[in-house]
Protein backbone atom coordinates (compact mmCIF):
# COMPACT_ATOMS: atom_id res chain seq x y z
CA UNK A 1 0.00 0.00 0.00
CA UNK A 2 1.12 3.48 -1.01
CA UNK A 3 1.93 6.13 1.34
CA UNK A 4 -1.26 8.27 2.10
CA UNK A 5 -0.67 12.70 1.86
CA UNK A 6 -2.26 14.73 3.73
CA UNK A 7 -5.11 16.81 1.80
CA UNK A 8 -5.75 20.64 3.19
CA UNK A 9 -9.12 21.51 3.47
CA UNK A 10 -11.11 24.41 4.17
CA UNK A 11 -12.95 24.54 7.23
CA UNK A 12 -16.30 23.38 6.93
CA UNK A 13 -19.64 22.99 9.11
CA UNK A 14 -18.08 20.07 10.76
CA UNK A 15 -15.24 21.58 12.15
CA UNK A 16 -17.13 24.67 13.30
CA UNK A 17 -19.50 21.95 14.88
CA UNK A 18 -16.56 20.06 16.39
CA UNK A 19 -14.69 23.28 17.30
CA UNK A 20 -18.05 24.21 19.33
CA UNK A 21 -18.55 21.04 20.86
CA UNK A 22 -14.81 20.96 22.49
CA UNK A 23 -15.31 23.96 23.94
CA UNK A 24 -18.68 23.60 25.42
CA UNK A 25 -16.60 20.34 27.06
CA UNK A 26 -14.50 22.86 28.30
CA UNK A 27 -16.88 24.93 30.03
CA UNK A 28 -18.95 22.01 31.20
CA UNK A 29 -15.66 20.81 32.72
CA UNK A 30 -15.63 23.94 34.99
CA UNK A 31 -18.89 23.71 36.73
CA UNK A 32 -17.24 22.02 39.83
CA UNK A 33 -15.23 24.80 40.46
CA UNK A 34 -11.55 24.31 41.22
CA UNK A 35 -9.00 24.38 44.02
CA UNK A 36 -7.03 27.78 44.63
CA UNK A 37 -3.50 28.15 45.05
CA UNK A 38 -3.21 31.06 48.20
CA UNK A 39 -6.66 31.76 47.08
CA UNK A 40 -5.44 32.73 43.65
CA UNK A 41 -5.14 30.38 40.80
CA UNK A 42 -7.95 27.77 40.76
CA UNK A 43 -6.78 24.42 38.83
CA UNK A 44 -10.11 22.63 37.70
CA UNK A 45 -10.60 19.87 35.20
CA UNK A 46 -11.11 22.37 32.56
CA UNK A 47 -7.33 21.59 31.90
CA UNK A 48 -8.74 18.22 30.87
CA UNK A 49 -10.59 19.33 28.46
CA UNK A 50 -7.74 21.59 26.44
CA UNK A 51 -5.82 18.15 26.55
CA UNK A 52 -8.35 16.30 24.73
CA UNK A 53 -9.62 19.56 22.01
CA UNK A 54 -5.81 19.46 21.17
CA UNK A 55 -5.37 15.63 20.71
CA UNK A 56 -8.97 14.94 18.78
CA UNK A 57 -9.30 18.46 16.84
CA UNK A 58 -5.71 18.62 16.12
CA UNK A 59 -3.57 22.06 16.56
CA UNK A 60 -5.57 24.72 14.63
CA UNK A 61 -9.31 23.57 15.50
CA UNK A 62 -7.68 22.62 19.02
CA UNK A 63 -6.54 26.43 19.42
CA UNK A 64 -9.48 27.82 17.66
CA UNK A 65 -11.96 25.70 20.21
CA UNK A 66 -9.98 27.40 22.85
CA UNK A 67 -10.08 30.97 21.30
CA UNK A 68 -14.39 30.62 21.02
CA UNK A 69 -14.06 29.55 24.73
CA UNK A 70 -12.19 32.59 25.72
CA UNK A 71 -13.99 35.21 23.52
CA UNK A 72 -16.96 33.73 24.65
CA UNK A 73 -15.97 34.53 28.13
CA UNK A 74 -14.62 38.17 27.56
CA UNK A 75 -18.30 38.43 26.12
CA UNK A 76 -19.38 37.61 29.88
CA UNK A 77 -20.36 34.07 29.65
CA UNK A 78 -19.76 32.49 33.18
CA UNK A 79 -17.78 29.36 31.38
CA UNK A 80 -14.77 29.19 33.20
CA UNK A 81 -14.37 27.65 36.87
CA UNK A 82 -17.02 28.85 39.30
CA UNK A 83 -19.24 30.21 36.85
CA UNK A 84 -17.18 33.38 35.98
CA UNK A 85 -16.33 35.30 32.95
CA UNK A 86 -16.06 38.97 31.88
CA UNK A 87 -13.40 41.25 30.79
CA UNK A 88 -11.56 40.84 34.30
CA UNK A 89 -10.27 37.68 34.18
CA UNK A 90 -8.07 38.49 31.47
CA UNK A 91 -6.25 41.08 34.02
CA UNK A 92 -7.00 38.59 36.89
CA UNK A 93 -3.87 35.84 38.36
CA UNK A 94 -5.58 33.80 35.89
CA UNK A 95 -4.73 35.28 32.98
CA UNK A 96 -1.62 33.74 31.69
CA UNK A 97 -3.02 30.04 32.34
CA UNK A 98 -5.95 31.10 30.12
CA UNK A 99 -4.01 32.33 26.69
CA UNK A 100 -1.79 29.35 27.59
CA UNK A 101 -4.83 26.69 26.64
CA UNK A 102 -4.65 28.28 23.01
CA UNK A 103 -0.62 27.98 22.49
CA UNK A 104 -1.42 24.40 24.85
CA UNK A 105 -4.05 22.96 22.93
CA UNK A 106 -2.09 23.71 19.52
CA UNK A 107 1.51 21.84 21.02
CA UNK A 108 -0.44 18.93 22.07
CA UNK A 109 -2.21 18.91 18.41
CA UNK A 110 1.02 19.04 16.48
CA UNK A 111 2.94 16.77 18.84
CA UNK A 112 0.40 13.98 19.01
CA UNK A 113 0.09 14.11 15.29
CA UNK A 114 3.48 14.47 14.29
CA UNK A 115 3.94 13.72 11.08
CA UNK A 116 0.62 13.38 9.79
CA UNK A 117 1.10 9.65 11.43
CA UNK A 118 -1.45 7.73 13.64
CA UNK A 119 -1.59 8.58 17.55
CA UNK A 120 0.29 5.86 19.55
CA UNK A 121 0.33 6.30 23.28
CA UNK A 122 3.95 7.31 23.95
CA UNK A 123 3.49 10.01 21.64
CA UNK A 124 -0.26 11.29 22.98
CA UNK A 125 0.85 10.87 26.45
CA UNK A 126 4.17 13.21 25.65
CA UNK A 127 1.60 15.67 23.92
CA UNK A 128 -0.02 16.21 26.98
CA UNK A 129 2.41 16.77 29.42
CA UNK A 130 4.29 19.21 26.75
CA UNK A 131 1.29 21.28 25.75
CA UNK A 132 -1.01 20.44 28.41
CA UNK A 133 1.37 21.35 31.68
CA UNK A 134 4.79 22.84 30.87
CA UNK A 135 3.27 25.12 28.38
CA UNK A 136 -0.02 25.91 30.03
CA UNK A 137 2.35 26.53 33.06
CA UNK A 138 4.96 28.65 31.10
CA UNK A 139 2.24 30.87 30.24
CA UNK A 140 0.56 30.71 33.61
CA UNK A 141 3.26 30.95 36.26
CA UNK A 142 4.68 34.45 35.16
CA UNK A 143 1.93 36.53 34.62
CA UNK A 144 0.41 35.21 38.22
CA UNK A 145 3.75 36.25 39.43
CA UNK A 146 3.03 39.59 37.83
CA UNK A 147 -0.46 40.23 38.93
CA UNK A 148 0.53 39.47 42.44
CA UNK A 149 3.73 40.68 42.49
CA UNK A 150 5.46 38.04 44.38
CA UNK A 151 8.36 36.87 42.99
CA UNK A 152 8.42 34.07 40.34
CA UNK A 153 10.22 31.30 42.10
CA UNK A 154 7.78 31.42 44.73
CA UNK A 155 4.63 30.93 42.27
CA UNK A 156 6.81 28.28 40.78
CA UNK A 157 6.98 26.27 43.75
CA UNK A 158 3.85 26.81 44.95
CA UNK A 159 2.68 25.49 41.51
CA UNK A 160 4.18 22.60 42.02
CA UNK A 161 1.34 20.90 44.20
CA UNK A 162 -0.81 20.53 40.93
CA UNK A 163 1.61 18.89 39.02
CA UNK A 164 0.12 15.42 40.44
CA UNK A 165 -3.31 16.20 39.45
CA UNK A 166 -2.11 17.24 36.09
CA UNK A 167 -0.20 14.35 35.10
CA UNK A 168 -3.50 12.08 36.43
CA UNK A 169 -5.46 14.52 33.69
CA UNK A 170 -2.83 13.58 31.20
CA UNK A 171 -3.12 9.96 31.90
CA UNK A 172 -6.93 10.10 31.58
CA UNK A 173 -6.88 12.00 28.23
CA UNK A 174 -4.21 9.62 26.90
CA UNK A 175 -6.61 6.79 27.53
CA UNK A 176 -9.40 8.32 26.35
CA UNK A 177 -7.78 9.51 23.23
CA UNK A 178 -6.53 5.98 22.62
CA UNK A 179 -9.76 4.08 23.23
CA UNK A 180 -10.91 6.49 19.97
CA UNK A 181 -8.36 5.63 18.06
CA UNK A 182 -9.23 1.61 18.42
CA UNK A 183 -12.69 2.25 18.89
CA UNK A 184 -13.83 5.33 16.82
CA UNK A 185 -11.01 6.93 14.54
CA UNK A 186 -13.78 8.95 12.68
CA UNK A 187 -13.70 11.02 15.65
CA UNK A 188 -10.43 12.17 14.31
CA UNK A 189 -11.68 13.35 11.43
CA UNK A 190 -8.11 12.56 9.55
CA UNK A 191 -6.13 10.91 6.95
CA UNK A 192 -3.21 9.43 8.79
CA UNK A 193 0.03 8.35 6.72
CA UNK A 194 -0.08 4.51 6.93
CA UNK A 195 3.16 2.94 6.64
CA UNK A 196 4.38 1.56 3.55
CA UNK A 197 3.22 -2.69 3.79
CA UNK A 198 0.75 -2.24 6.48
CA UNK A 199 -2.76 -1.68 5.31
CA UNK A 200 -4.80 1.04 7.39
CA UNK A 201 -7.40 -0.37 9.81
CA UNK A 202 -10.41 0.48 7.91
CA UNK A 203 -9.06 -1.10 4.36
CA UNK A 204 -8.40 -4.08 6.49
CA UNK A 205 -11.97 -3.97 7.80
CA UNK A 206 -13.15 -3.95 4.28
CA UNK A 207 -11.17 -6.63 3.12
CA UNK A 208 -12.61 -8.39 5.49
CA UNK A 209 -16.28 -9.32 4.88
CA UNK A 210 -15.19 -9.58 1.05
CA UNK A 211 -12.83 -12.10 1.37
CA UNK A 212 -15.24 -14.39 3.32
CA UNK A 213 -17.53 -13.54 0.57
CA UNK A 214 -15.94 -14.70 -1.57
CA UNK A 215 -15.48 -18.24 0.40
CA UNK A 216 -17.55 -21.00 -1.06
CA UNK A 217 -20.23 -21.91 2.00
CA UNK A 218 -20.30 -25.54 2.38
CA UNK A 219 -24.03 -26.59 3.42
Amino acid sequence: MTLSTPTRRRLDATDLARVAVFAAIVAVLGLPGGISVFGSVPITAQTLGVMLAGAILGPWLGALSMAVLLALVALGLPLLSGGTGGLGVFVGPTAGYLFGWIVGAFVIGLIVHAGNRRPVWWRTLLGMVVGGILVVYAFGVPVTSLVLRLPLDVIAKSSLVFVPGDLAKAVIATAIVMTLVRAYPRAFRRNWVTPRGAAAPEAEAAVAPASEASEPRVP
